[in-house]
């Protein structure tokens, strides 16, 4: 506990001390007066009315020097990076208007939802993956960043693990080489990354490995799938090519980190889905102040002894 003002506790001290010495005189000059007028064995309970009133003063002066404590509030906060497959299987129709489209909105959805405590990232994965807008608690920016994203490419899941941690930690992260220990990359465990993504893997880092290593980091990752299992179909260099949602690559990735896996079927679900999303709870000091609740016992005590008093003696003091 601080005080705002400690030397009135200096002050509260003092007068409190020279409260109980003049109320210990008084009371024995009282006890003289008496017995020398014929009252024998008056019983110390005629005390305690002054001794509640004695007791208001300093915890009263002690209010006034406006005591403060820290108390743990929990809030959600961290970071967020939004993971968006950018590749062409994400222009399929089965979520309509389209899966990259659908996911797009819903991702805006969920920033806007999103207290200031919270920084978004945004980063794009098809072949490669690239980071378009770094963790900001501007989330107008944010949204910007989503609302540029368009289909191209194939898919590198493991790529974008990689990206998003290293937008986490702050330096490039790859996988170890065969053999090589694992690089420390510390421990973030506020941070989440949310992918969207319909699970067609076509190559890249090892998606399981690039998992275990945000485990490792303590950073979880949320999946939402984006498409149906019955699929669409999208055209690529004049093919019509079918595709599907798999949700078995983005169940294991979500498992691997201690996230869940989402299922989106349609554009209704797609945007529910993201409400579901479980970000990570931390607890921030705050001061509170106590003069309030310090009064309210000095008015108690007071009361307590008015009533006391009037009671046993027919007057307060």
């Amino acid at each position: 506990m601080t005080f705002l003002y400690p030397a009135v506790i200096a002050v509260a001290v003092l007068l409190s001390v020279a409260a109980v010495a003049g109320y210990v005189a008084l009371a024995k000059r009282r006890s003289a007066a008496l017995e020398a007028a014929g009252f024998k064995g008056l019983g110390k309970r005629r005390h305690l009315p002054y001794a509640l009133i004695l007791a208001a003063l300093p915890v009263m002066l002690i209010g006034l020097a406006r005591p403060q404590a820290e108390v743990a509030v929990p809030r959600v906060a961290g970071t967020v990076l939004l993971a968006f497959d950018i590749s062409n299987s994400m222009s399929a129709g089965d979520v309509a208007p389209s899966r990259l489209a659908a996911a797009q909105q819903a991702a805006k959805g969920f920033v806007e939802d999103q207290p200031d405590t919270v920084d978004v990232g945004v980063l794009v994965f098809g072949s490669e993956a690239l980071l378009t807008q770094a963790p900001t608690d501007d989330h107008a920016a944010a949204v910007a960043a989503i609302e540029r994203v368009s289909p191209s490419g194939g898919t590198s899941l493991g790529k974008a693990i990689l990206v998003a941690l290293g937008a986490i930690t702050g330096k490039p992260v790859s996988l170890p080489e065969q053999n090589s220990a694992a690089p420390d990359l510390g421990y973030w465990p506020s941070a989440t990354i949310v992918v969207f993504s319909d699970g067609e893997e076509t190559g890249g880092p090892d998606v399981q490995a690039a998992a275990e290593l945000a485990a490792a980091a303590g950073v979880r990752i949320q999946t939402v799938g984006v498409g149906t299992a019955k699929g669409g179909t999208v055209e690529v260099d004049g093919f019509q090519l079918a595709t599907a949602l798999d949700e078995t690559l983005l169940t294991a990735v979500a498992q691997v980190t201690g996230g869940t896996y989402h299922a989106a079927g349609d554009a209704g679900a797609l945007a529910a889905s993201t409400g579901s999303i479980d970000l990570r709870l931390t607890t921030e000091k705050e001061p509170i102040e106590l003069t309030a609740p310090f009064a309210a016992a000095a008015l108690l005590l007071l009361t307590l002894g008015g009533l006391l008093g009037v009671r046993r003696h027919g007057r307060i003091i």
